[in-house]
């Protein structure tokens, strides 16, 4: 009877073991094959937003999740006041090259080095307007 009752003990520790290692290496698993998705299904899966909407990428046009944010230049008002010449470079999908960065002004297709040129009024008691004047590109043209 003892080494019956031994026998059961051992076989559910066993089984106890065979489950917790199945469940470690399957959740790894499953999370190395979510990052290894093609870059293609990823695109196709973009929340995108009008231009202009808040928490928007003025680059690509998707959709920023809470504390992302898009990378800009603003430099200081040559005459002191609330307006502010701005660069800016787009948010972290569109710089690392995941989705098509374009000017929202000539449509043309932007590198991963190219910037957009804008103005920023500073408003007291509510957020910054920004107001997008083109890239340089279209700078030069004279659009």
């Amino acid at each position: 009877m003892g080494d019956l009752i031994q026998i059961l003990v051992l076989v559910i520790i066993g089984a106890v073991l065979l489950w917790f290692g199945y469940s470690l290496f399957a959740g790894q698993l499953t999370r190395v094959r979510r990052s290894m998705k093609p870059r293609a299904k990823r695109q196709q899966k973009r929340n995108t937003a009008n231009a202009g909407d808040p928490k928007t990428c003025p680059v690509c046009k998707s959709r920023l999740a809470d504390g992302e944010l898009v990378q800009t230049m603003a430099y200081p008002s040559i005459t002191g006041g609330r307006d502010r010449l701005m660069h800016i470079q787009g948010c972290v999908y569109c710089i690392r090259g995941d989705f098509e960065r374009s000017c929202p002004v000539c449509q043309s297709s932007l590198s991963a080095r190219d910037k957009l040129v804008a103005r920023m009024f500073e408003r007291p008691l509510r957020r910054n307007h920004i107001h997008i004047l083109g890239c340089f590109k279209c700078k030069r043209k004279g659009k």
